[in-house]
């Protein structure tokens, strides 16, 4: 597409996106919903318009290249992400679930399930390769340097007896002769297959003709009868055809012009960044001056109306209260000295203090409280990121939207904005100094006219110092402030801790959609999640904050994650694709990665301090803790006690406090047996917990079909899928790797023209696995609903939700008491 329909869709957008601004902020505030589900419909709503804005705006900044729309629509971007990540959080919330289902939803917008799908933006790795490029090569140099520094083994000979050394000899010559034997048998019964063929006379041509005719015949009308087939498939649009399975001219030159593009956004921003330095060089060597001395004309000027109006001279505005700034307001002197000092009796008035203040401070709660039970129902939460979209959605509407463009063709950046944008900068810079002058400039008028209230300057000097101090945080102890990074990493990287994670993709994490959730919840049936639904809360929960700085700050903080499912259901995968798609580093601390590593209380403190103080220098990073209910084992087995799973179980949620907004670091535990662990210590540490079930039908469908052609095999109707996806129920993705691999091996591949994959082939080698058995996910669905999420989706279940949501003041009290 041209520049122009892009610019075309991201007004498409902001219409779509002030529509859904004015439902979100009305001019009243709407009053509470009583009825839950009517209030959940209403959050799906926004939350899958949201999905469709961010799918529409993440296009849009992908391929346009004027620099300066860029950063706009990176702004609004960030906002609609941060939106949809507080609806989730807020829908999980009100219906007591990670998954949700939404088909009426889509019924009604008339959308597709994937257009549910939750994009990754690609400015996650773009924006970042050469910073990820060199992390990537100073990981494998390190690693290169270790596996040189270990010597290799010598090879040892294996003492071996004259009896053994006799027997092997034996046996390569039996078989050696056995080998030759067989062939001169095979020459033989082809000698003898000579002279046993007798001449049979004149064959009937008559008879012959007519077999072939039969013969041939037959095989034309088959041929035939399959091609009417085939196209009578593609015509029902049961079958897609052919000539689209290959990508097309037209798709290959689009995907040109795209890469082209991202070509065109680097070398554009250079020449804007380059651009804005030279500019701002100029403003302030040329308009500088003449700022400043603007500026001090104008103080001087506030200085003698304040004396004329007031009898004397002015406090300087402080630096938190913006300065000169304030004096530049469009205010009378008067005016602003009664701010001034409106500011100073605030600041110098204590903290209210007495019985009857706070018995007044009781009733205003009261109050509140009488008015919140009148008002009793499900409201939105405040959102963090709505002023922003607003913000945004203002600037498009003032700015670019009636913008005449037609001398930039070529969608460069534009000079003036630059100009109007770093003179506020440069003035600002300027106010600073100015601001420093001038308050001297005052201190030494008030010193030569006002000498009787020079004990004012030393109050208000004091007074800062007062407030400058202030209650010291305690810093974290550095207990490597003598290393470099690169020594950190170095050494992390010898012991096992700091990995390269797998190239893989979030999207190879193949599910199909379940469409039968919503049906099935208003059945009173709580249904399983399918991989699709995994793989869309993973994206929400770990790769968008990962991704975004923004986001990350905003957004409510997630910083552990628990991936709950049977082994081969794709925990490890997912943990890597995570680090994949949001170029994050990925720190091993399982109990069987870190065993008799660091050892005692003093080494464990270093290790950990070492791994998060490289994870936040490093961010993002991924901590993963692999086999997690070791931690926390309720008994620890006897052949597990000398490696001391538990070693990181008091350290570790301590470790976990010390994260906020600002560090892009997130734990993810992944556990195939969570009843074996204490589930208070494990749900206190993960925030949330996210339960991978084996795969539906549908899944099932795909997996097969999708990793078959990925092992080099051909899908043919031949091969009946659906069968194999019937009879392998109870099967993981792992478990069917496992038997395309040994089933599909190359020779198989090469005799695939003659003889095409049959599904029977694969049942063998199924039926030597043990699948995941019905109790194995019953136990699973058991220990989920005691966690604090499941015990509250079945109280919502049984009604006992609503009849507790009314009760609040003085009976709530008495009930928090009683426990």
């Amino acid at each position: 597409m041209s520049q122009r329909k892009y610019n075309q869709l991201w007004a498409d957008v902001h219409l779509e996106l002030s529509r859904l601004l004015k439902e979100e902020l009305p001019a009243e505030p709407p009053r509470p919903e009583k009825d839950r589900v009517v209030f959940f419909q209403r959050l799906a709503m926004l939350y899958v318009r949201y999905i469709q804005i961010f799918r529409q705006l993440e296009k849009v900044y992908d391929q346009v290249v004027h620099p300066q729309k860029r950063q706009l629509i990176r702004v609004i971007l960030n906002g609609v992400i941060g939106r949809v990540l507080e609806l989730k959080n807020e829908m999980v919330e009100k219906e007591f679930s990670e998954y949700h289902y939404m088909d009426d939803v889509l019924h009604d917008l008339k959308l597709k399930p994937a257009d549910l799908e939750i994009p990754i933006p690609r400015y996650f790795i773009s924006e970042r390769s050469k910073e990820l490029q060199q992390r990537k090569m100073m990981l494998t140099d390190i690693l290169k340097m270790v596996e040189d520094t270990e010597s290799p083994e010598p090879l040892k000979a294996k003492d071996m007896s004259q009896e053994e050394a006799l027997k092997i000899i034996q046996v390569a010559e039996r078989a050696r002769q056995g080998r030759l034997r067989a062939k001169l048998n095979e020459e033989s019964r082809k000698m003898n297959r000579m002279y046993s063929t007798k001449d049979s006379g004149t064959a009937d041509t008559e008879l012959a003709s007519v077999c072939i005719q039969k013969v041939w015949r037959g095989y034309i009308q088959r041929k035939r009868a399959k091609i009417a087939r085939d196209e009578e498939m593609i015509f029902l649009g049961m079958v897609m055809d052919p000539k689209y399975q290959v990508p097309l001219p037209a798709e290959i030159t689009a995907q040109a012009i795209e890469a082209s593009l991202r070509i065109k956004q680097e070398e554009y921003e250079d020449d804007y960044q380059k651009s804005v330095v030279a500019v701002t060089n100029k403003i302030r060597d040329v308009e500088g001056d003449d700022i400043s001395k603007t500026m001090k004309d104008q103080i001087q000027q506030w200085f003698i109306e304040c004396r004329d109006a007031t009898g004397s001279f002015p406090d300087y505005p402080d630096v938190e209260d913006g300065g000169s700034a304030l004096i530049f307001a469009e205010k009378d002197p008067q005016q602003l000295m009664e701010e001034i000092a409106a500011k100073e009796e605030e600041d110098s008035s204590n903290k209210p203090k007495g019985k009857e203040e706070k018995k007044e401070k009781g009733k205003k709660d009261k109050g509140k409280d009488d008015e919140e039970e009148e008002e009793a129902g499900l409201k939105m939460l405040p959102s963090a990121f709505l002023s922003d979209l607003e913000v945004g959605n203002k600037t498009f509407a003032d700015f670019w939207k009636t913008r005449n463009e037609s001398r930039n063709y070529n969608q460069r950046h534009e000079v003036e904005l630059i100009q109007e944008e770093k003179r506020k900068d440069i003035e600002a810079e300027i106010r600073l100094q100015v601001d420093e002058q001038m308050r001297q400039k005052l201190a030494e008028w008030k010193l030569a006219v006002d000498k009787d209230k020079g004990g004012k300057t030393k109050g208000n000097a004091k007074k800062k110092k007062g407030s400058k101090s202030g209650k010291k945080k305690k810093k974290e102890k550095d207990l490597t402030s003598d290393r470099t990074l690169e020594s950190l990493c170095q050494e992390l990287v010898e012991n096992g801790l700091l990995k390269q994670a797998n190239n893989v993709r979030l999207q190879d994490y193949l599910g199909d959609y379940s469409y039968l959730g919503t049906t099935l919840r208003q059945n009173d049936i709580e249904p399983m999640p399918s991989l699709s639904d995994v793989r869309q809360v993973l994206s929400l929960y770990a790769v968008l904050p990962l991704g975004s700085q923004l986001v990350h700050e905003k957004a409510p903080l997630i910083k552990a994650i628990l991936l709950a499912g049977p082994a081969g259901v794709g925990k490890k995968m997912l943990v890597h694709a995570i680090c994949q798609e949001t170029g994050a580093n990925l720190f091993d601390l399982s109990p069987l990665n870190t065993a008799g590593k660091y050892p005692g209380k003093s080494g464990l403190a270093m290790m950990l301090h070492m791994v998060f103080k490289v994870a936040r220098l490093l961010q993002p990073s991924v901590i993963w803790i692999e086999d997690t209910e070791k931690m926390f084992y309720k008994k620890v087995p006897k052949e597990e006690k000398e490696l001391d799973p538990k070693r990181l179980k008091k350290d570790l949620p301590k470790s976990l406090k010390l994260i906020k907004g600002e560090d892009r670091v997130l734990i993810i535990g992944t556990t195939k047996d969570p009843s074996s662990a204490d589930i208070k210590s494990l749900c206190k540490m993960y925030s949330k917990i996210i339960l991978i079930p084996r795969p539906d039908y549908g899944s099932r469908y795909i997996l097969w079909k999708q990793l078959i052609k990925k092992q080099g095999g051909e899908v043919t109707r031949a091969l009946d899928l659906s069968s194999l996806a019937k009879i392998s129920d109870g099967y993981t993705p792992g478990h069917m790797v496992q038997v395309i691999q040994s089933t599909v091996t190359k020779r198989r591949i090469l005799q695939q023209a003659n003889r095409p994959l049959t599904a029977a082939e694969f049942v063998a080698p199924l039926a030597k696995i043990d699948p995941v058995f019905q109790e194995e996910e019953e136990a699973l669905k058991n220990w989920y609903a005691k966690t604090p999420l499941g015990k509250k989706r079945i109280k919502a279940a049984t009604g006992k939700e609503e009849e507790e949501v009314p009760a609040k003041g003085k009976d709530a009290k008495k009930k928090k008491g009683k426990k």
